[in-house]
């Protein structure tokens, strides 16, 4: 049967955990990124008070007009609000939809700015400044909380993830000290007498994550799928008080795919001819711009070629130019062709 295994990893969060526990955490953790790809996380030490401000600050946007909303529209960047219909996140791996940018939530995007980095030259184009919805005054505080909380859990996770794959603690530390990183908040919905759903309409098409593992809150609608080894779609939804937590491709590069980068994509129930609404927010630890992609000690293939080094801002420019220009990215064939075989 297909399970997303939950996790706790309160023993990484308390300074001092006991290494017996932290162990046995490292272990669960391995299974579950070599077997589903995805897991559960609880006892990660987020207040409710956090998730309850994300979600009233995600209402507050939401309901804008949409003219508003797409005042704050920044094409070709990844920042800013996304209007429905306006990427397709299949195209991240070279697989078209039958309409291109199909693709039917809205998304709102923040991220790391190179001036949170002071000293170093960092480039703006991974790490441009912020739009804020001045039309949403309680947007920013609340979000910020979330993008804090979000972040802390995900360079706990690397610590344990560091532990599970028997690396030296410490590992990953110069690659992820000014990372790139993103928090895309999503609302699937259409707009107001947009309710006739025909051809390809797609919540989100089927993609991998692009960075190092992304850190996933959901609302309890159904909507998200897995794709197993065997390549059949299964629905996952979160338990009560979890986040979901996935590998992106640059730990998949990593180990060499020994840790998946799994495909998913969402598609929210319609109900006479209306999409239910359901809410997510996807923060994605991507690791420096700067830092290079490259096979792990001990995960090297012996019996053929393993993926070539790339640096994090070029994978990650190649996968965004798919999502929203529809140009297809070199070096995707791996999950291309899971996506194309998938019943």
């Amino acid at each position: 049967m297909f399970t997303v295994p939950i996790v706790d990893i309160s023993s990484y969060v308390a300074p001092g955990g006991a290494a017996d526990e932290r162990a046995l955490v490292a272990r669960s953790l391995d299974d579950a990124c070599s077997g589903v790809g995805f897991v559960q996380i609880v006892g990660h030490g987020i207040d409710r008070s956090a998730i309850d401000g994300l979600t009233s600050a995600l209402d507050e946007f939401y309901a804008l007009p949409l003219d508003t909303k797409k005042r704050y529209t920044r094409p070709g960047e990844n920042r800013g609000y996304s209007p429905p219909k306006s990427e397709s996140l299949s195209m991240s791996l070279g697989v078209a939809a039958a309409n291109q940018m199909n693709d039917f939530y809205e998304a709102f995007t923040v991220g790391s700015e190179w001036t949170g980095f002071p000293g170093l030259d960092l480039p703006a184009a991974s790490y441009p400044a912020n739009t804020w919805p001045d039309a949403a005054p309680g947007f920013r505080p609340a979000v910020e909380t979330w993008f804090g909380a979000a972040r802390s859990v995900s360079r706990i996770l690397l610590a344990a993830f560091t532990d599970a794959l028997g690396l030296e603690p410490g590992y990953f530390d110069a690659m992820v000290d000014h990372s790139i990183d993103v928090l895309k908040m999503n609302n699937y919905t259409l707009p107001e007498g947009e309710i006739e759903l025909t051809g390809e309409l797609t919540g989100m098409g089927a993609h991998t994550d692009f960075g190092i593992l992304t850190v996933l809150w959901a609302d309890q609608v159904p909507g998200l799928q897995v794709l197993d080894h065997e390549g059949r779609w299964h629905d996952v939804q979160p338990a009560d008080g979890a986040l979901l937590v996935n590998l992106g491709d640059a730990m998949a590069r990593w180990t060499d795919d020994r840790w998946r980068s799994t495909v998913h994509r969402v598609d929210p129930p319609v109900i006479d001819g209306r999409i239910i609404r359901r809410r997510s927010a996807a923060f994605f630890f991507d690791g420096n711009h700067d830092a290079v992609i490259q096979t792990l000690p001990g995960h090297a293939p012996a019996d053929r070629a393993g993926y070539p080094p790339i640096t994090v801002a070029d994978h990650l420019q190649a996968k965004l130019a798919g999502m929203k220009s529809g140009i297809a990215p070199d070096g995707a064939d791996r999950e291309a062709r899971r996506v194309l075989a998938a019943r």
